[in-house]
C-alpha cells in the first residue's frame, strides 16, 4: 500500500488532506551567507506553532518542510512542532544549489551522498529515529554545477533504492528542464519529480515545455508579488488546468523570512493562511473549479508524495 512518510511515522495518502508542497518552518543559510540578511530565517519554535496553528485553523493539514542539512534542519524540533499543532510534516534529505550546500558536500563521493539520503529516509536524521520524506536537489545561478550534479546522481540512487519523491529548488525557475533530463539520467521518472519555483519565471512555452515531460510544476512562490503578480499565477495555473495538466500542479508560499510570518510579529505577513484564505477565493473567482482547486491542495499532493 503506498504510503506518505511524516515525521511522525507513516500515514496513508488520503490523510494529508490540504498539503503546501515547500515550505520551510526552522532553517538558516548557511556561514558567511548568514550575516547578509537576518532577516532570512526562521528560529523560533514557538513561532513556528503558532503560525502552524493559524494554518490548521485555515483548513491546512499538512506541509512540506524542505530544509536539508546544511540549512540547519532540526527534527527533534520539528517533531515537536507537528505534535503540538496536529498538523503532519514531510522533511527533506538532500541538498540545497551549491552555493549552500557545496561545502557540506566536497570531498564526498555520489554514493556516500546517497547513502546518506537513504539513511535519512529509512532509519532516520541526524542520530534520530525520525525519517524523510522527499529528497531534495537544487541549482544555482548558470546552471548546474559539478557538485549539483553529483547530488542529483545521488538523489537518483535514493529514489530508485526507496521510492521517495523527489523536490528541486530551481534558481528563479530557470534550468528546470535540464534538471529533468538530470534526474531522467540518474533513473528517477518525471512523474515522481516536483520542479519548483515555476512561478518565478511565467513563460507559457516554457511551462509547457515542463508540462510536457510529465513532471509536477511547482507554484511555490505564492503571495510573492515583488516576482509576479498572483493574478497572473492564478492565469497561468487556469491555463494549465484547461490544456489538460492540472494534476501535475502544487502550490506553496516558501515563506522563508521572518517577515513573512505574523507570528515573528504585528503587521508582518502573508504568513501561512494566505493560500487558503486569500488565493484560493481568488481562483475560484477566476473560474477554476472547486474540483481542481482539490487537486492542486489535496489529490496531487497525495499522489505525489506517496511512496
Amino acid at each position: 500500500m503506498p504510503v506518505v512518510r511524516t515525521i511522525l511515522g507513516d500515514i496513508a495518502p488520503a490523510e494529508m488532506g490540504r498539503t503546501y508542497a515547500h515550505e520551510h518552518l526552522l532553517w538558516s543559510v548557511p556561514p558567511p551567507y548568514d550575516s547578509h540578511d537576518l532577516d532570512l530565517r526562521l528560529d523560533s519554535v514557538e513561532a513556528a506553532i503558532r503560525e502552524l496553528t493559524l494554518f490548521k485553523t485555515a483548513g491546512g493539514h499538512s506541509l512540506v518542510e524542505m530544509t536539508t542539512p546544511e540549512l540547519r534542519r532540526a527534527p527533534r524540533e520539528m517533531r515537536a512542532i507537528s505534535e503540538a499543532t496536529g498538523v503532519h510534516i514531510i522533511a527533506a534529505t538532500g541538498h540545497h544549489k551549491g552555493l549552500f550546500s557545496e561545502a557540506y558536500t566536497a570531498g564526498l563521493s555520489v554514493d556516500t551522498i546517497a547513502a546518506q539520503m537513504i539513511r535519512d529516509l529509512t532509519e532516520g536524521m541526524d542520530d534520530t529515529d525520525i525519517k524523510a520524506g522527499v529528497i531534495k536537489i537544487g541549482t544555482g545561478e548558470g546552471g548546474p554545477s559539478e557538485s549539483e550534479v553529483k547530488v542529483i546522481r545521488a538523489a537518483g540512487i535514493a529514489h530508485r533504492e526507496t521510492g521517495a519523491p523527489v523536490s528541486t529548488h530551481t534558481e528563479a525557475g530557470a534550468y528546470a528542464l535540464e534538471q529533468i533530463r538530470l534526474l531522467r539520467e540518474a533513473g528517477a521518472a518525471p512523474e515522481r519529480m516536483l520542479i519548483g519555483h515555476l512561478d518565478r519565471r511565467l513563460d507559457w512555452d516554457y511551462h509547457l515545455q515542463i508540462a510536457r515531460t510529465g513532471a509536477y510544476m511547482g507554484f511555490d512562490q505564492i503571495s510573492k508579488e515583488k516576482y509576479f503578480p498572483d493574478r497572473e499565477r492564478i492565469t497561468f495555473i487556469k491555463r494549465l488546468i484547461e490544456a489538460g495538466y492540472g494534476r501535475q500542479i502544487l502550490l506553496s508560499g516558501d515563506l522563508a523570512r521572518k517577515s513573512n510570518w505574523p507570528s515573528y510579529g504585528f503587521g508582518n505577513g502573508p504568513g501561512l493562511t494566505y493560500i487558503l484564505w486569500c488565493f484560493v477565493p481568488r481562483m475560484l473567482e477566476a473560474g477554476i473549479s472547486p474540483q481542481a482547486v482539490d487537486d492542486l491542495l489535496i489529490h496531487n499532493p497525495a499522489r505525489f508524495f506517496a511512496f
